[in-house]
């Protein structure tokens, strides 16, 4: 019976480490451990932890602050089980997760794999939006935690696990932010390890909490996406790319009423077409109106905080070479 490790980096949030323990408490599979590695926290989760010593095998680690990519090296350090998984620490995991992830690396033969994330029930109106502007086929967010995703499947550190086999000749994460987890996932992948999405292990992914956190959150992800080109050009790919010109798009729009105003009326449509596609489209996903109207919102802030983080950082990058 495989021994898993769950390794959960956190920074300044005892609550959500509250709220991920009491789920890892319902594991129907459940040969493994939990260390929760506090990354130079001042509002620590240490007497957290303490709650939960009778209830799960976990164990609680302070270390100076360094970032997220750095403290799940930490935590692969200390880990015994055979295989690693990483959460971050704004997930719930639902109780079949384990026995789904270990049935499909005894099937399939995975030795790093990942899940797609969900909104759950009790998830804000906010927060439903965010999540199906990050998981919808419209934006960017489509491309993962699919089954029908474009090329192959990339696992993401909110919810990636990796054998110790390939922990152990690859060595963990080389940056500790800004696309951390891709940089190894493809070093993963080109070293020839069997990596794949399992569809049932999912997880429900709170992500932030307002659009402003949203926004800086995307913007973040626009930048990390031209850091990663630093180490795989070949991995900057035109979809990349497109909401940095959708963003563009926008702030030209208004020029264009002077400029030509068939140009003016036809970006106005290219937009009304789009919303409306996120609309019945997230009307019928999660069967709520409001969370439709909202995701036509977050469709939009997703598309300009990753565009203009993109541009931002390419410019840096351009003005550096």
């Amino acid at each position: 019976m495989r021994k898993y490790s769950i390794i959960i980096p956190v920074y300044n949030r005892p609550q959500e480490v509250d709220e991920l323990l009491q789920t890892l408490t319902l594991q129907t599979y459940t040969n493994f451990e939990v260390l929760v590695i506090e990354d130079g926290s001042k509002n620590t989760c240490s007497s957290v932890v303490d709650k939960y010593a009778g209830q799960l095998d976990v164990h609680y680690y302070f270390k100076e602050n360094s970032g997220q990519g750095f403290t799940r090296n930490f935590g692969f350090e200390k880990a015994s089980g055979d295989y690693f998984i990483i959460f971050d620490s704004d997930c719930l995991i639902p109780s079949h997760y384990l026995q789904a992830v270990d049935e499909a690396v005894t099937i399939d033969g995975l030795q790093c794999f990942g899940g797609p994330d969900r909104a759950h029930k009790s998830f804000t109106i906010t927060q439903k939006a965010i999540n199906y502007a990050m998981t919808s086929p419209f934006t960017t967010g489509g491309i993962r935690g699919n089954k029908k995703h474009v090329g192959q499947f990339h696992p993401r550190s909110f919810n990636m696990g990796l054998s110790r086999e390939v922990y152990e000749k690859m060595g963990g994460f080389i940056i500790t932010r800004m696309a951390e987890d891709l940089e190894y996932s493809i070093r993963i992948i080109n070293a020839g390890f069997k990596t794949g999405l399992i569809a049932d292990a999912y997880v429900y992914h709170k992500r932030r909490t307002n659009l402003w956190q949203f926004f800086r959150q995307l913007h973040f992800f626009g930048r990390a996406r031209i850091n990663l080109s630093r180490f795989f050009p070949s991995e900057l790919k035109l979809v990349h790319v497109f909401p940095a010109l959708f963003t563009i798009g926008l702030v030209a729009l208004l020029p264009m009423y002077w400029l030509s105003i068939y140009l003016f009326y036809f970006g106005l449509i290219v937009i009304y077409i789009f919303t409306m596609l996120v609309f019945f489209h997230a009307a019928i996903i999660t069967n709520n109106v409001l969370v439709a109207a909202l995701s036509i919102v977050t469709a939009l802030v997703q598309f300009v905080a990753y565009g203009t983080g993109f541009i931002r950082e390419g410019l840096k990058k351009l003005f550096r070479g």
